[in-house]
């Protein structure tokens, strides 16, 4: 019997957005240059958003130039919020993936995007209608298991928002606890609901934890059967609404262990992956504090 593959992104964008020192962009080329060779399944490597509002992430598109010829089996996934942002990752054929944040949350929705559910519904529409053929659209559905606003929440409703998904030919759903408030309680009903309900759908999960929950909260989505999980090395960037500097991405290197401790699969270069959590662990602490 063969052991179960775990499929990992890894999100070096959501690592960097956040921090409050710009990081050169001669740097981050290096850096992801690093986790190209790897063998992570996909790489979250830009944002193609107003630098105004991620100034982190005002030099995606020459990171993107500089690592448009570079050999790798890795499938590239960049962030976008609009069709803006959908027109200027085309520009990239070698993108295989634009990310967009819908939400179960309106609140959230409001905040992070400047739309409503309907609205953010209509630019999922439009995007689709513009990269169709080109680059695979993948949505995420953030507060997927709980907000911090008291919107309404269920399992129910995040099947809801899903359906509105796939009616609009979304194939890829990733569900992101965003401000870190699931527990094996809610990720369990949750992925068990979907996983049934929609068989064609591939989903995966984007978890913010802390040190003392991320080992439940990742046997709750692989025993539920998501295989898809998404990571940042060192656990950073991830959750500026949740105020307690402990919460973060989950970090690359747990699930890498956590693997390794129960005969999961992972396709990763375990030398390559050392060099780039090396490189991560001088880069983030240079430009973090």
């Amino acid at each position: 019997m063969h052991a179960q593959k775990i499929h990992l992104t890894e999100c070096p964008r959501d690592a960097m957005q956040g921090l409050s020192y710009l990081i050169p962009t001669e740097e981050k080329i290096r850096y992801i240059q690093s986790l190209l060779q790897v063998g992570f399944d996909v790489l979250d490597f830009c944002s193609f958003v107003s630098p105004k509002a991620v100034p982190q992430m005002a030099d995606s598109d020459r990171v993107a130039e500089a690592i448009s010829s570079v050999q790798t089996s890795t499938e590239l996934l960049s962030i976008i919020g609009n069709v803006n942002g959908a027109e200027r990752a085309l520009q990239f054929p070698f993108i295989t993936y634009v990310g967009y944040p819908h939400s179960v949350s309106p609140t959230f929705l409001q905040r992070n995007i400047n739309t409503d559910v309907e609205g953010s519904l209509d630019r999922i529409r439009r995007i689709q209608e513009l990269v169709h053929g080109k680059i695979e659209l993948l949505s995420y559905v953030s507060m997927a298991f709980g907000n911090p606003y008291e919107d309404r929440w269920s399992p129910e409703l995040v099947a809801e928002c899903v359906q509105d998904l796939v009616k609009v030919g979304i194939r890829k759903i990733t569900l992101a606890d965003t401000v870190a408030v699931a527990t094996p309680d809610t990720l369990k009903p949750v992925f068990k609901l979907l996983l049934n309900e929609f068989p064609n759908v591939e989903f995966g999960a984007h978890l913010h934890t802390t040190p003392s929950n991320w080992k439940q909260n990742v046997e709750a989505v692989i025993s539920s059967g998501c295989h898809k999980i998404e990571t940042a090395m060192l656990g950073l960037g991830g959750c500026p609404m949740a105020k307690d500097e402990l919460t973060g991405n989950l970090p690359t290197e747990n699930l890498v262990s956590y693997c390794d401790e129960n005969g999961l699969e992972l396709q990763i270069n375990r030398q390559k992956f050392g060099e780039s959590f090396q490189m991560a662990s001088e880069i983030f602490s240079q430009y973090s504090h």
